[in-house]
């Protein structure tokens, strides 16, 4: 899997039972997704159209740091899926532990919103996940 951001949960990310706002991951997983998504369909106009099942296995804490990872799934006419996948780290050890991780789905849109297809040539890069 490719590293696509690192974060660091900070008191203002932090929900009321002292635990990072699930709203908050999701956001950041989101952007850390959509961008790569940009990046690999060589297009900004790439929209969230789905994110599967979200299960949050641990907490992170204030000071902890998240890193965000991402691995290409499928990728069709004009859509392009990829899992994504959260984990704290430890900073003395360098261990780190999935936190969650789920699916994301893009679709690339025209300036009206509408579908369109992703370059022929991108689709053919990852023809073998079809």
């Amino acid at each position: 899997m490719e590293k696509l951001a690192i974060k660091l949960c900070m008191t203002k990310d932090i929900g009321v039972h002292g635990n990072l706002f699930g709203g908050n991951m999701l956001a950041w997983l989101d952007e850390a997704a959509a961008t790569w998504a940009c990046s690999v369909c060589k297009n900004p106009n790439m929209v969230t159209v789905k994110i599967d099942e979200m299960v949050f296995q641990r907490p992170v804490k204030n000071g902890h740091q998240v890193n965000i990872y991402g691995e290409v799934k499928g990728i069709g006419t004009s859509s392009i899926t990829m899992y994504i996948e959260a984990r704290n780290v430890n900073f003395y050890t360098g261990e780190e532990k999935t936190v969650c991780s789920t699916f994301f789905t893009f679709v690339r849109i025209d300036d009206s919103g509408s579908a369109i297809p992703i370059d022929e040539t991108i689709r053919k890069q990852y023809k073998h996940l079809v």
